[in-house]
């Protein structure tokens, strides 16, 4: 079973029973996380389990994020996928099917708590309610969405101490992805190519960009 795009680019969280003063201290730590976080690579590994708990995927790959509004992720085991934000558009890459999936960033956003690891603006940040997540490690959060959309229903941010360490996504269908980082480093200058996404040949272009009204 191969992951759906959607999963990655979509990332919500359960939020817990909380006062709205607890709330907005909790965003704010986790802003101030982000806040130190202007870009990032690491390498992932990923672990799939269903609503039953049986493993049903794993693999791995390479991820990164630059602020603003950038982010690269190559799952290159088992069956590579690519998903690139270049500041301007989401680009969704399915080399088995020869396809590949182009919207705003503005959409991406509507669509995708996981730009909440590259957007920094007040309007953002509203539409999510952010809080404590329990661990006995590291420090997490969860994030909610407050109008719920996209195929992802929870997830779970965790740090050790001000490195991003993992994240764990629940889909509608009950399958729990388990995403755990290594080799966490800054950005070299040169690697800013990793946000430049050139179309293959050959390729079916699906093109979900809104369209300017004259």
């Amino acid at each position: 079973m191969l992951l759906k795009p959607s999963v990655i680019v979509s990332f919500v969280a359960t939020s817990l029973l909380t006062s709205g003063v607890v709330m907005a201290d909790v965003a704010s730590a986790l802003r101030s996380k982000l806040s130190n976080i202007d870009n990032l690579h690491a390498k992932f590994e990923q672990q799939v389990t269903d609503v039953n708990k049986k493993p049903i995927q794993s693999g791995s790959g390479i991820f990164a994020l630059s602020h603003p509004n950038k982010f690269f992720w190559n799952l290159t085991e088992p069956d590579e996928s690519l998903i690139v934000a270049d500041g301007v558009n989401l680009w969704i890459y399915n080399p088995f099917a020869e396809e590949v999936t182009v919207m705003d960033i503005d959409q991406a956003v509507e669509a995708s708590p996981i730009a909440l690891l590259v957007h920094r603006d007040e309007k953002t940040w509203s539409q999510y309610h952010v809080n404590q997540a329990s661990s006995d490690k590291n420090e997490c959060f969860d994030i909610k969405p407050k109008q719920a959309s996209g195929n992802v229903v929870e997830v779970t941010v965790c740090f050790a101490g001000e490195q991003l360490s993992s994240f764990d996504l629940l889909d509608e269908q009950g399958n729990l992805s388990q995403f755990s980082l290594s080799e966490q480093r800054n950005l070299a200058e040169e690697e800013q190519t990793l946000f430049d996404f050139a179309i293959p040949e050959n390729v079916d272009i699906d093109d979900q960009r809104l369209k300017q009204v004259p």
